[in-house]
């Protein structure tokens, strides 16, 4: 014969509603706390930077601004000239020639193989 566990709550009401108040209390903080985080990811998300372009196109600097080098987005020697493209556009510099930067390699990241 088992016997029944006791329960884990006091008998009486009065300590019954003391540990009810301490819960209230206790979900009012965590329903506060999820509310903060959810304005927290809101306003991060509006500030946030925009995500690099997949590649760059660097230009020259001078009257002509012709392609110079392709770089892959994040490469920092693209420099101010360089302007945002696509993969296809990228993959078509490179097809007439445009060098691929040797630091980043966007060749390489659109399997292009260098044949000369």
């Amino acid at each position: 014969m088992s016997d029944a566990l006791p329960s884990p709550y006091p008998p009486d009401d009065e300590r019954l509603a003391a540990i009810e108040a301490y819960l209230t209390v206790q979900l009012l903080y965590v329903r506060a706390e999820r509310a903060a985080l959810a304005r927290r990811r809101v306003i991060q998300e509006r500030t946030a930077p925009p995500p690099p372009p997949p590649f760059r196109i660097q230009r020259s600097v001078d009257h002509s601004r012709n392609p110079v080098q392709v770089h892959l987005g994040t490469c920092k020697l693209a420099g101010r000239a360089a302007t945002s493209a696509s993969a296809d556009a990228a993959r078509r510099a490179l097809a007439e020639q445009v060098r691929a930067c040797a630091v980043c390699r966007p060749d390489t990241e659109l399997g292009i193989l260098d044949a000369g």
